[in-house]
Order: structure tokens, then C-alpha cells, then sequence
């Protein structure tokens, strides 16, 4: 385990008991971040939760849901090894995922729920938080609705993605509130949740009880709490194509920014 220097000190004050946000934190989708943020814990195994009774679309001939089609495995094969972490569509050609899940990367691969790789045209960061935006070839079979609002205290939350890299997985959990970005990616505040995640779950989407889009997962602690960026801060970056920044394809030489942690897939 590797533990962070620097603890999260905001408390959600209304959160369950006496939860704060106490503890290390840990990137879902790589893990390992070298002198900015300092190395966080990847060793926290979730408990399973059972598949939640939400309105998430309708089911394909195959069985799978729309928020499942609208998910996608990202790989990056990349300047540290292989890294994995998950995206979604918000259109049929437009993916998002999270900054640090495609940084520092040679090549991008994506695949869908079916096994389908769908090739890459583009990627684009931006530092006004830990999002990215991936443009592919072909068009996906399902893309997301994001939510008018950002979600409230108390609302339950669904999270698809591809923990670790292998199955796609279906947990749920709920919103304990807002709070400053404990890792300083983002400008705005982020939202934390109990909705158990992995290494694996950067870039997954968070979906409300409509089965629309109100966040992004990106963060853990070791309190067993996950964070997202909420929906706003994403339309905000749809919306303004000015805050985005061509992804370089070539490997850092000097210190900063996020390093993926190289790890095997099975």
C-alpha cells in the first residue's frame, strides 16, 4: 500500500455517523501518481453490491442495458506499461474518461461491452479538472443523457465501469456531499459518494435513478468513499472547446502531472 502525505482535512459534516473525508486517496483508473499527486493506496478491495433496481434503459437483444452499451473499457499503452481505466459516450462519437487515465499514452484503445474495439481519431485534457475527451471512428450503439443538475446529498447513484481492467460491473451507493477536490484537479467542487470503486473505475459513469449521467468517478480513499466530478463541471467542458488541449503522445521526461501504474490485465 502507499499511503498519501498529505490527508483529506474537509469534513462532510452531514455525512453517515461520524464519516469524514480522512485518509489517502487513491486514483481509480492507474493507481500509482508520481511527485503531484504523491502515491496514493491501490490495495482497497470493495464489497460486492447487488445490481440496483433502476430505470437504466432498455435492454438490447444481447441482455445488456444502455448505460452498459454506453461503457467502455479504455486502455492505455503508454509511456509506464499497459493502464486501464473506463469512459462512456455523450454522443456517438464522442467519449469521455478521466486526464489521468489517457495521459502520457502512445496508443489508446477502446472496447465496448461486446468486445468490439473501436478505433481513436483524438484525445483532449483539460486542467479545469480530471476529464478528458476521446473522439473515435465509428460510432457506438448507445451514448449517455446527462442530467440537467448536479446531484443532492442523499441521492443514490449507480456506477458502471471495468474495475481493474476485466468485467464490466454494476455497483451502487450514495451522494454524501460536496467538497473541495482533495486531490487539486479540479477548480470547482467535487462530489463524494459511498459507491465502492477500483482501480480500473476512472472514468466510469455515475448515473441517477432517471439513468441519466451526474457525474464522473475519479478518486478513492481509504475510508471506502469514491469520488466524482459532478455533471456541470462536464457540460461546462462540452460546451467550451477552449478549455480543451490536445493529449501529447510523447512520454514525459521531468516530474509532474500523472503517471499511469503499469499493471497486467488478465
Amino acid at each position: 500500500m502507499t499511503t498519501m502525505a498529505r490527508p483529506v482535512t474537509t469534513a462532510l459534516e452531514r455525512a453517515v455517523a461520524s464519516a469524514a473525508l480522512a485518509g489517502t486517496l487513491a486514483l481509480t483508473g492507474c493507481g500509482v501518481v508520481p511527485t503531484y499527486p504523491e502515491p496514493l493506496i491501490t490495495d482497497y478491495v470493495p464489497t460486492a453490491v447487488a445490481a440496483p433496481q433502476i430505470d437504466r434503459g432498455s435492454l438490447s437483444p444481447d441482455g445488456f442495458s444502455a448505460a452498459q452499451r454506453m461503457t467502455v473499457r479504455v486502455r492505455n499503452i503508454g509511456c509506464s506499461g499497459l493502464t486501464t481505466g473506463t469512459g462512456f459516450a455523450v454522443d456517438p462519437y464522442t467519449l469521455v474518461t478521466n486526464r489521468h487515465v489517457v495521459q502520457a499514452s502512445r496508443q489508446i484503445e477502446v472496447t465496448t461491452y461486446d468486445g468490439r474495439t473501436i478505433s481513436i481519431t483524438t484525445a483532449a485534457v483539460t486542467t479545469v479538472a480530471d476529464l478528458a475527451i476521446v473522439t473515435s471512428e465509428e460510432p457506438m450503439s448507445a451514448w449517455s443523457t446527462l442530467a440537467a443538475d448536479d446531484p443532492v446529498e442523499g441521492d443514490s447513484i449507480t456506477v458502471v465501469g471495468y474495475p481493474r481492467g476485466r468485467q464490466l460491473t454494476t455497483v451502487t451507493g450514495m451522494v454524501i456531499g460536496t467538497t473541495p477536490d482533495p486531490l487539486g484537479a479540479s477548480s470547482g467542487p467535487v462530489y463524494a459518494t459511498t459507491a465502492p470503486v477500483e482501480p480500473g473505475s476512472s472514468g466510469s459513469p455515475a448515473l441517477n435513478e432517471a439513468g441519466e449521467v451526474v457525474g464522473v468517478i475519479y478518486a478513492k480513499n481509504d475510508a471506502e468513499q469514491s469520488f466524482m466530478i459532478p455533471v456541470s463541471t462536464l457540460r461546462t467542458l462540452l460546451d467550451e472547446e477552449g478549455l480543451l488541449q490536445p493529449q501529447p503522445t510523447e512520454c514525459p521526461t521531468t516530474p509532474g502531472g500523472f503517471a499511469p501504474e503499469r499493471i497486467v490485465v488478465d
